[in-house]
């Protein structure tokens, strides 16, 4: 028998990629990336720094773009390919990245009098507009609705759909009012694949409603009307078109449309799976199970965990969701993360510009903080330049550098914000754990876990925990190639994918004991500035903090007196 292949579509913050991958083995035969052509790197900016939106057109154009040179590649490296061996397809999206659309499902972006609105347009995930929405609906679930709250770590976020829907409400209400209903990317891009898009045909994954639109079957969905007519009763009416049921990603939402098959050169037919966020379906593609923690590292980080739905689960404050079924059918999907990680060091490279070009690059910056042991710095820092969304879910939280003399240098500093990263990180486990969710093992992927051995050396060192890297170099969208695998029926489940198309790097970066030593006396100190600066009920002193970052660097230093 021929070999059957995969497609997984990923569609990133700055780009989409399209993997092919064979379905036996989990080889990746072919792969191409485009660049979002709108924006700057892809996203539409303005004067607020809070905003960041996407033109819907760039995703359509991306998958037929990436789809055909990922299958010229496959001809090029596969002797005999053909794309008729092609037999699902999966596509996985950032998220919450909501979009609005017209009463046939069409973007109201590709209308002309929406054209240049950027209310109009995909709100990115990273978009930050609907802090004192997000606040709003905090509040009213803590007064009226507290078992929503339960559900998405005691706080919504600004990150998320019904906040975005609401500030564009107030702030854009001619879209809002021009607007059917909303659709997440994640849901947009199967179904436009598929025909599918009509809000009545629509097919809804729970991975974007349970974690960012507080839908849960056990209150019959979406929140009631009652709740959000309290918000605006606009609201309430959109609530009303807004799917009935969200689905699990061992569903196919429908087949490869006939103009598809010609915009890619596929056949009609193929069934496309249930979209999902990208970090999702990356832990999926790293071989996510119960005890594994799959941490998607790269602009911001993701951080992932399943348990059984046949166990009991505590509710778990400052989580991005327990949703059944987001992850893996049969179990709990719970997410974490941080808003912000390569885009932390992004920011010192590109935008502070230490050294110039050649001596501010990300390598050279590299290689100086790698020659510093542990504490010699004296440096300490928050990891909050785009907020903090786990455990404390607050986006009006900023960057911090503490410690700084007039001897600090560049790459003491761009150690100290690997290290922030490194200490939010690791509160993030002891959140998991302090509600009986076991950490065994962590499994790391993305473009920062790839391509740079220091920043997985701090994690493991910091954590105390071995750091595994996923074998794919492009672990989402192999995750997406794996739920096309499903939806195909080429496996039966999730669990016998996993096993025939993912795997591991044979290098494991393991703690250094010294330098774990010494993070254990730095970590309280980033916990004191965290508890300090990010929460209500901290109580205390910051006297010894500067002090004790000192005795630290001097120990570090081999300094006395």
């Amino acid at each position: 028998m021929s070999a059957t292949y995969t497609i997984g579509l990923d569609y990133g913050t700055n780009s989409v990629r399209a993997l092919i991958v064979n379905t036996a083995n989990g080889r990746e035969v072919g792969t191409a990336v485009w660049e979002y052509e709108h924006g700057t790197h892809g996203v539409l900016l303005s004067r607020d720094p809070n905003l960041a939106r996407q033109h819907p057109a760039d995703y359509l154009k991306g998958a037929e773009i990436t789809i055909r040179q990922a299958l010229a590649q496959a001809r090029r490296n596969v002797r005999g390919f053909k794309p008729e061996q092609v037999v699902g397809i999966g596509v996985d999206t950032t998220g919450s990245t909501p979009l609005p659309v017209d009463a046939n499902g069409q973007p109201l972006a590709f209308q002309k009098k929406f054209a240049k609105s950027r209310a109009a347009m995909a709100w990115l995930w990273k978009d930050h507009t609907s802090v004192a929405e997000a606040a709003e609906i905090t509040a009213l679930a803590r007064q009226i609705r507290p078992h929503y709250l339960a559900k998405c770590g005691g706080t919504y976020s600004s990150e998320w759909f019904f906040s975005k829907i609401l500030h564009c409400l107030r702030t854009a209400p001619e879209v809002f009012d021009a607007a059917y209903t909303w659709v997440e990317l994640a849901d947009y891009v199967p179904a436009a694949l598929t025909g599918t898009e009509h809000p009545d045909q629509i097919t809804v994954g729970i991975c974007a409603a349970g974690h960012k639109a507080m839908y849960n079957d056990a209150w019959g969905g979406y929140p009631d009307a009652e709740f959000l007519g309290k918000l605006d009763p606009k609201l309430a009416d959109l609530r009303s078109r807004l799917r009935p049921k969200a689905h699990t990603i061992d569903r196919a939402v429908g087949t490869l449309t006939p103009a598809w098959a010609r915009r890619t050169g596929l056949p009609a037919g193929i069934p496309v799976a249930v979209g999902a966020f990208d970090a999702h379906l990356g832990a999926v593609g790293s071989g996510i199970a119960p005890g594994i923690l799959v941490k998607i590292i790269g602009t911001s980080t993701c951080d992932m965990m399943v348990v059984p739905q046949d166990q009991p689960l505590a509710d778990i404050p400052g989580l991005c969701g327990i949703v059944p079924g987001s992850i893996l059918p049969g179990y709990y999907g719970l997410e974490a993360g941080q808003s912000a990680v390569g885009d932390i060091f992004n920011w010192f490279v590109n935008y502070i510009q230490p050294g110039g070009p050649r001596a501010g690059s990300h390598e050279a910056l590299t290689r100086a903080a790698a020659k510093l042991k542990p504490g010699e710095s004296g440096l300490l820092a928050l990891d909050w330049n785009n907020g903090n969304r786990t455990i404390l879910v607050d986006q009006r939280l900023t960057g911090l550098l503490l410690g700084q003399t007039l001897y600090t240098t560049p790459g003491e500093i761009y150690r100290a914000l690997i290290e922030a990263t490194a200490y939010g990180a690791l509160t993030i486990i002891n959140r998991f754990e302090e509600y009986g969710v076991k950490v065994e093992q962590i499994i790391n992927c993305g473009g920062i876990a790839e391509k740079n051995p220091l920043v997985m050396q701090i994690y493991a060192d910091v954590t105390g925990r071995p750091m595994k890297i996923s074998r794919s170099a492009q672990t989402c969208a192999l995750g997406a190639a794996i739920a096309g695998a499903v939806v195909a029926g080429v496996h039966k489940d999730y669990a016998s994918a996993q096993k025939a198309m993912t795997g591991l790097k044979p290098r494991v970066f393991k703690p250094n004991p010294a330098a774990h030593e010494v993070y254990q006396k730095l970590y309280p100190l980033y916990r004191t500035l965290h508890d300090a600066f990010g929460t209500r009920e901290w109580t205390g002193n910051l006297y010894d903090v500067m002090k004790t970052l000192l005795d630290i660097r001097n120990r570090a230093r081999g300094v006395t007196g």
